[in-house]
């Protein structure tokens, strides 16, 4: 197989896993509890509780993304059945971002108030990273970017795979640089500036859950037709 079509794939599996994860991630968001957080932590305290919220997001997101298809296959689930109720879970929650209501809930804000400087490893993946970063919603698109990414030629899949787990990487690397300059970054984006940036992203989530569903569905009328 030709390298442009590899390094096309790659490009594009990238940029899916890129654009289907970090609108719901939405690390903005949490960025606001995370500095009510941490305000009181020493600075050396601050870089390494973002740091290691940044890895335990990609590791997550990367575990989901390669291993999410087979558990569920093991269960009997089939590929394009994944990809049209991730497509749909993905659809509708960016249809939530687009319409719903940006501010953090008291439950998330609770589990926040519980970590302090003496637990912050402990607590670091939770509720630090799990659910108050990454939740299900984030580990259900990852599922189903993992699931669009097979292949028939073994080739093509490790293309998408590798660039898949970059863009977790990546996602990871934003969390990480987004909390660790959180209180920096809130300040100039102002209340109209993040709810922009929300709405953009939520509406390119939302092309992307719908392509992801019609992938499935197309997969599955395929089927129908051919039986």
């Amino acid at each position: 197989m030709e390298f442009s079509v590899l390094a096309l794939a790659f490009g594009k599996s990238l940029l899916l896993a890129i654009a289907a994860v970090l609108p719901i991630l939405n690390p903005p968001a949490s960025a606001p509890v995370f500095v009510s957080l941490t305000h009181e932590l020493d600075g050396k305290t601050h870089k390494a509780l973002a740091r290691r919220i940044g890895k335990n997001v990609a590791l997550m997101l990367a575990a989901a993304m390669l291993i999410g298809t087979y558990v569920l296959d093991f269960f009997g689930v089939s590929l394009p059945i994944v990809r049209v109720a991730g497509g749909l879970i993905v659809a509708f929650t960016a249809w939530g971002i687009l319409y719903g209501p940006q501010t953090a809930t008291d439950e998330r804000t609770q589990m926040a108030q519980s970590l302090s400087a003496d637990n912050v490893r402990i607590q670091a993946f939770y509720p630090m990273t799990f659910p108050l970063t990454c939740g299900p919603g984030s580990i259900a698109a990852a599922i189903t970017v993992g699931a669009s990414l097979h292949s028939h030629a073994w080739a093509l899949s490790a293309s998408n795979f590798a660039g898949g787990l970059v863009g977790m990487a990546l996602v990871g690397f934003t969390v990480l640089l987004t909390y660790r300059y959180a209180d920096r970054l809130l300040r100039p984006l102002g209340e109209v500036g993040l709810v922009v940036f929300l709405r953009l992203s939520a509406f390119i989530l939302l092309c992307v859950g719908v392509q992801i569903f019609w992938d499935g569905a197309a997969e599955l009328l395929h089927g129908l037709n051919a039986g």
